[in-house]
C-alpha cells in the first residue's frame, strides 16, 4: 500500500477527483468529513490529510510515501525529495506587492518586506542587490503595509482580487507554483513499482 500525504482543503478535492479518474480510488472521500485518514477500497492507497506546510515533512521522515505539494512550498523549505511530476493544479505565483506608487529602488535603507516565505524572498531581493528585513507572518500578509507594518509584500497571487480589494498592486511575480509530486527517496526504491505506477496514471 502506498501511503500519499495530501494538503487539506480545495487541493485535495481535485487530486482525489484526478485519482478517482486515474482508477487509483474507487470512491471519493465523505466531504466535510473529520477523518484524517482514508483508505482505498482495493487498499492500494491510504490518504493522509494534513496542513500544505507539513506535506513535504511527512514524506521526507517516511510517514508517507509520495505526497501533493505546491511547487512554491517545495522551494521554500528546500526538502530532499524527489519531484517527478507536474499535476497542472492550484496554479498560483509568488508576487512582489506594495502600493501602486511603491518603488523598489528608491529607499537607501533595508526594504522591510511581510511575506510566509523568507527564503525565497530574500534570494529575490539579493538577486537584485537590496538589503531586506523580512517581517514573517502567517495570514493576511496583505494587511502589513496598510498599517505601516512593511513597505511590501511577497505573497501568493492567484486571480489578484484580494490586492485588488485593498488598494495593491502586483509589480513583478517571483515565481509560478502548480501541485507537485514528490516521493520519498527511500520509498522511490524499495516501493518502486508502485510509485512508477502512480507517476505513470498522473503523467497521461
Amino acid at each position: 500500500m502506498l501511503t500519499l500525504a495530501l494538503p487539506k482543503g480545495r487541493l485535495a478535492e481535485e487530486t482525489a477527483v484526478l485519482l478517482l479518474s486515474k482508477g487509483w480510488l474507487k470512491t471519493l472521500p465523505s466531504e466535510g468529513s473529520k477523518e484524517l485518514t482514508f483508505v482505498s477500497e482495493d487498499k492500494r492507497l491510504r490518504l493522509l490529510f494534513v496542513r500544505s506546510q507539513d506535506v513535504c515533512t511527512y514524506v521526507e521522515e517516511a510517514a508517507a510515501d509520495a505526497g501533493i505539494v505546491g511547487w512554491d512550498i517545495l522551494r521554500e523549505g528546500g526538502f530532499d525529495l524527489i519531484s517527478p511530476v507536474d499535476l497542472k493544479l492550484g496554479a498560483c505565483r509568488l508576487s512582489l506587492a506594495s502600493f501602486p506608487d511603491f518603488d523598489l529602488f528608491a529607499k537607501r535603507s533595508k526594504v522591510r518586506v511581510a511575506t510566509k516565505y523568507p527564503n525565497l524572498t530574500r534570494e529575490y531581493f539579493f538577486s537584485k542587490g537590496i538589503s531586506c528585513e523580512i517581517i514573517k507572518l502567517y495570514g493576511s500578509i496583505e494587511l502589513a503595509p496598510i498599517v505601516g507594518l512593511s513597505d511590501c509584500i511577497v505573497d501568493l497571487v492567484s486571480t489578484g482580487g484580494t490586492l485588488k480589494a485593498n488598494g495593491l498592486k502586483e509589480f513583478e511575480s517571483i515565481l509560478y507554483s502548480t501541485a507537485r509530486l514528490v516521493c520519498n527517496r527511500s520509498s522511490f526504491y524499495h516501493k518502486h513499482t508502485e510509485l512508477r505506477s502512480l507517476i505513470e496514471s498522473l503523467e497521461n
